[in-house]
């Protein structure tokens, strides 16, 4: 059963987002109420009532985000940890200015639930590795470029 905890990422969530290995899913719905998930795997708090995201500026997922606004990010991860985020999502910088294809949104938060449950426990959550070597240069720019807004925004 959900257990609703406020607005303010809890410290075991916030040190998974912080090592930038897992995949967060985000779920959105489109004009016509038909839902959408899409894998996230660089994001970034922006202290502890927001997160920004560097997502694709042709993805379903960001045309139902900008349409919608609302948003839910799920996070399943090592140690238990499982969360849904219900946030409003804004996007703060098109194109982004490491890769003219990549938009960044910041999502503020609404809402955190615990998702953890009293029969099972979340012993790893879902990881991923580089295709490229390219492809590990562009999502450290990208990364990079999320850490810089954290601070300025």
């Amino acid at each position: 059963m959900a257990k609703h905890i406020g607005v303010k990422i809890p410290e075991d969530l916030m040190n998974t987002i912080l090592k930038g290995k897992t995949v967060a899913i985000l779920a959105t719905f489109s004009e016509k109420g038909i839902p959408h998930t899409t894998p996230i795997q660089c994001l970034y708090p922006k202290g502890d009532e927001s997160i920004l995201i560097s997502i694709h500026k042709d993805h379903t997922g960001y045309h139902n985000m900008a349409w919608q606004k609302k948003v839910m990010i799920s996070f399943l991860d090592a140690n238990n940890v499982a969360y849904g985020i219900l946030g409003r999502a804004g996007v703060v910088r098109a194109p982004s200015l490491v890769h003219p294809l990549m938009n960044i949104a910041r999502i503020d938060v609404i809402d955190i639930k615990s998702d953890r449950s009293v029969i099972s426990h979340v012993d790893s959550g879902v990881r991923w590795s580089y295709t490229s070597a390219e492809a590990e240069e562009l999502n450290t720019a990208l990364m990079n470029e999320l850490k810089e807004l954290s601070k300025t925004l």
